[in-house]
């Protein structure tokens, strides 16, 4: 059996990405019913939205499901405390030190997956006490690694380091792309940026649009003083290249982005003034989908790639 479906007892090897202001419970309720596993993205949810959050989805789903926390965000102590009291049984974290965390989460019988973006740290949450790493490479969306490495080297690099069960995320948003990670040795896929572009994700309308328009090179990792961020182009970006072109500082950075922001573009559609993040792999989508068609797409889409390798001859 799939190690990833059998260590987190779900049909498909798929996780759905815990991204800011896209996965609330509607969108991990979907992925979950649909084979794969849904998460809740903490990362933009106060402790009582959150605790909301976990038993709405609970409702929706007779099936596994997680929460995504982004280790440097405000309010842990808080978050963590609602997922112990809630009894979740699946955390998968991220942007942060795992050992602070890992044996809180472990002690309370939390099966915990991270998110690294080297191998270097895929080894140090190996010895963390991680059940599981996502290798997430520079093609993401959102918060990056600042390595920059992409998911085609990240991979097969992380592979070498660590016998944990392994997703990779990063431009995986098909069948195919499913299956070229599994050749280089991942056991399962982690996917944000499709599953934002649902019926079922919480983003705004008019964000899902935006990203569903784009085209290669629409998206760029800027903010690197601060923490690497892919950014769709508009005003925002803009400002932000501009800004770093003249060599502006950390604190004028901070200063300007302010906080909210990524709230005020995703959330509630300000395709101006507002922080718009989506991966790379965004461009090659065009309709909005649910998440069952997006799921059926996967699964067909993999088991078709894997037929056509069958027919090479090297």
């Amino acid at each position: 059996m799939n190690r990833i479906c059998k260590l987190f007892g779900i049909r498909y090897p798929v996780v759905q990405g815990g991204m800011v202001w896209c996965s609330g419970w509607r969108l991990a309720s979907a992925v979950s019913n649909a084979g794969g596993l849904g998460l809740l993205g903490a990362g933009s949810m106060h402790p009582d939205v959150l605790r909301e959050h976990i038993r709405k989805c609970r409702a929706a789903t007779g099936e596994p499901f997680g929460v995504n926390i982004p280790l440097m965000y405000p309010e842990m102590e808080a978050l963590m405390q609602v997922i112990v009291d809630e009894g979740v049984r699946i955390a998968f974290t991220s942007a942060g030190n795992p050992a602070t965390w890992t044996g809180f989460l472990k002690s309370h019988r939390v099966t915990v997956a991270h998110v690294v973006s080297s191998a270097r740290f895929a080894a140090k949450s190996e010895a963390a006490g991680v059940d599981a790493v996502v290798a997430e490479g520079f093609e993401a969306g959102g918060h990056n690694g600042r390595e920059e490495t992409t998911t085609l080297c990240l991979v097969p690099a992380v592979r070498r380091a660590t016998s944990l069960p392994l997703m990779a995320a990063g431009g995986v948003g098909t069948g195919s792309a499913m299956l070229a990670v599994h050749a280089l040795g991942a056991d399962g896929v982690q996917i944000g940026t499709r599953f934002a572009l649902t019926h079922e994700s919480s983003a705004h309308e008019r964000f899902k649009q935006l990203c569903l328009s784009l085209n290669e090179g629409d998206t760029k990792l800027l903010l690197k003083k601060l923490s690497p961020t892919r950014l769709v182009k508009g005003d925002f970006r803009t400002t932000v290249e501009e800004m770093e072109a003249r060599g502006a500082t950390a604190d004028e950075l901070l200063a300007f982005v302010g906080r909210g922001r990524a709230r005020k573009g995703i959330f509630e559609g300000d395709l101006s003034g507002g922080e718009l993040e989506i991966g790379q792999v965004a461009s090659l989508f065009r309709d909005l989908q649910s998440v069952d068609e997006v799921m059926k797409d996967l699964v067909d889409g993999y088991q078709k790639a894997r037929r056509d390798t069958e027919l090479l001859n090297f």
